[in-house]
C-alpha cells in the first residue's frame, strides 16, 4: 500500500471511529433514561422498557429505505443526513421534559433512532469493505472501542446529571400528599434532561454538516465486493446464512441491551445505594472495552473471528448461568462482565454474513441493521419477566437461549448457502 493510500486509509478509519463514537455515546444513554423515565414518568418495568422499543424498533421500520436512501445518496451524503435526523430527535426531548409526556419521550428516541438507522446502514458495510475481509472483525473492533469508550462517557455523564440525588426526590414523593408538590417534583426532576439534550441536537447538526464536507471518500461496494450475478448469485435469497445472521444480530442486541441497560436497576434492586448503582452501565462498557482489545490483539493472526464468535457464546452463556445462580455483587458483576462476550459478536456477525454479497451488499447491511429490532424486543420481555417473576435475577434466563442461537450461527448457520467459489 503507497503512503498516500495509507493516509487516505488511516484518515477514513478516522472519521468513521468518530462517527462510531457519536453513536455510541447516544445509543447507551438508554441506561441512564430507563430509571430516569420510570421516575419522572412514574413507569412500571415494562413501561420503562419500552425506551428500548422506541429506540429499537426504528432500526427494523427504517432499515431497508436506508439502503435505498444510501444508494441515491452514497455513503458519505447518507452519514450526514444520519446525524441530521438524530438532532431532531434529540430536539424533541425539550417538548417532552416541559410536558413530562412519556410518548414525546418515545417519539424522541425513535426519531433518534432512524438517524441512527441510516448513520449504521452506511457505516457498517464501509467499514468492512474498506479494506481486506479477513481483518474486517479486527476493524470493527476498532471502530467498537470509539463507540464503547463514547458510550462509558454517556452513560457517566449522563447519569451524573439525570440520577443524582434520584433517591431523595423518590423519598420525597412517597411521603409528598399534595398532588401540586408532587406535580411540581415530578416536573422540575424532569427539566433536567433539558439542557443535556439542546447540547446533544446542536452539536449533532453541527456535525452533520463537517461530515458533508469532510474528506471521507466514496466507496463502491459493488467494486470493493464483486458482482457475483454472472457466477449464479443474482438474488440475495440465494444467500441464507445473511439472513441468519440477521438473527444472530437480533438476538446479540437483545442480549447486549439487556445486560447494558439493566444493570443500574439491578444493583438497587440488590441494596446498592443509586448513587453507586448508577455508574453500573459503565462497568458494562469497560467490559466490553477489553473485549474489543482482545478481538484486535487475537483476531485475525492468533483466532479467527469465527472461532473468537464461538468461544464469547460459550463465556455468554457461562457468564448468565453464574449471574443466576449467584447473589450480591457476584452475580452483578457476572453481568457487567457479559461486555467482554458480547463485544466481539457484532465484529464477527457483520463480516461472516456479509461476505460474497456483491451489488447486494447494502440491501444485505440493511438487512442486519433490521436485526437490531431485537432490543426492541428482548428487554420489554426482560421487563415483562421482572413484573411476573417479582425477581430480576431470574429474568435474566431470557439470555441464554440468545447466545445458544449465536453458538449455532458461529457454528454452522454463517455456512448455510455460502460457496466460496461463488464469493
Amino acid at each position: 500500500m503507497s503512503s498516500n493510500n495509507k493516509s487516505s486509509y488511516a484518515t477514513s478509519l478516522f472519521l468513521v471511529g468518530c462517527l462510531f463514537f457519536i453513536f455510541g455515546f447516544i445509543t447507551w444513554l438508554n441506561g441512564s433514561l430507563i430509571p430516569f423515565l420510570k421516575a419522572a414518568c412514574e413507569l412500571n418495568n415494562l413501561q420503562s422498557y419500552l425506551v428500548t422499543t422506541a429506540f429499537f424498533a426504528s432500526y427494523f421500520i427504517m432499515a431497508i429505505p436506508s439502503s435505498y436512501i444510501l444508494r441515491k445518496t452514497g455513503f458519505k451524503k447518507g452519514m450526514s443526513l444520519g446525524l441530521l435526523i438524530m438532532s431532531i430527535g434529540a430536539a424533541i426531548f425539550i417538548p417532552a421534559a416541559l410536558q413530562r409526556n412519556y410518548i414525546f419521550f418515545l417519539i424522541g428516541l425513535f426519531t433518534q433512532g432512524l438517524g441512527l438507522t441510516i448513520l449504521q446502514t452506511a457505516t457498517n458495510p464501509y467499514v468492512t469493505i474498506l479494506g481486506p475481509e479477513e481483518s474486517a472483525a479486527k476493524r470493527i473492533s476498532i471502530m467498537g472501542i470509539a463507540n464503547k469508550v463514547a458510550g462509558a462517557i454517556g452513560s457517566i455523564v449522563m447519569a451524573g446529571l439525570l440520577l443524582d440525588g434520584i433517591l431523595g426526590i423518590k423519598e420525597k414523593l412517597s411521603a409528598a400528599t399534595d398532588v401540586i408538590l408532587k406535580e411540581d417534583l415530578l416536573n422540575e426532576l424532569a427539566q433536567r434532561i433539558i439542557n443535556p439534550y439542546i447540547a446533544i441536537a446542536i452539536s449533532l447538526a453541527v456535525l452533520a454538516g463537517l461530515i458533508l464536507l469532510s474528506p471521507l471518500p466514496e466507496l463502491d461496494d459493488e467494486e470493493e465486493n464483486p458482482d457475483t450475478e454472472a457466477k449464479g448469485q443474482s438474488s440475495i435469497w440465494k444467500h441464507p446464512y445473511l439472513f441468519l445472521g440477521a438473527l444472530a444480530i437480533f438476538f446479540y442486541v437483545g442480549a447486549e441491551v439487556i445486560s447494558g441497560d439493566s444493570i443500574i436497576g439491578y444493583g438497587t434492586s440488590m441494596g446498592i445505594p443509586e448513587d453507586e448503582a448508577k455508574f453500573f452501565t459503565s462497568y458494562t462498557l469497560g467490559g466490553m472495552l477489553l473485549g474489543y482489545l482482545l478481538g484486535i490483539i487475537l483476531t485475525p493472526k492468533i483466532l479467527s473471528q469465527v472461532t473468537m464468535l464461538k468461544i464469547c457464546a460459550v463465556l455468554g452463556i457461562a457468564l448468565t448461568v453464574t449471574a443466576i445462580f449467584t447473589t450480591g455483587r457476584t452475580s452483578i458483576y457476572s453481568i457487567a462482565a457479559l461486555g467482554i462476550a458480547n463485544a466481539i459478536m457484532w465484529p464477527a456477525i457483520w463480516p461472516m454474513s456479509l461476505k460474497g454479497l456483491g451489488r447486494h451488499t447494502k440491501t444485505g447491511s440493511a438487512l442486519l441493521i433490521m436485526g437490531i429490532i431485537g432490543g426492541a424486543i428482548i428487554p420489554p420481555v426482560f421487563g415483562w419477566l421482572i413484573d411476573m417473576m417479582g425477581s430480576q435475577t431470574s429474568a435474566y434466563v431470557i439470555l441464554i437461549p440468545c447466545y445458544l442461537y449465536i453458538l449455532y450461527f458461529s457454528v454452522a448457520g454463517h455456512k448455510v448457502g455460502y460457496h466460496p467459489e461463488n464469493k
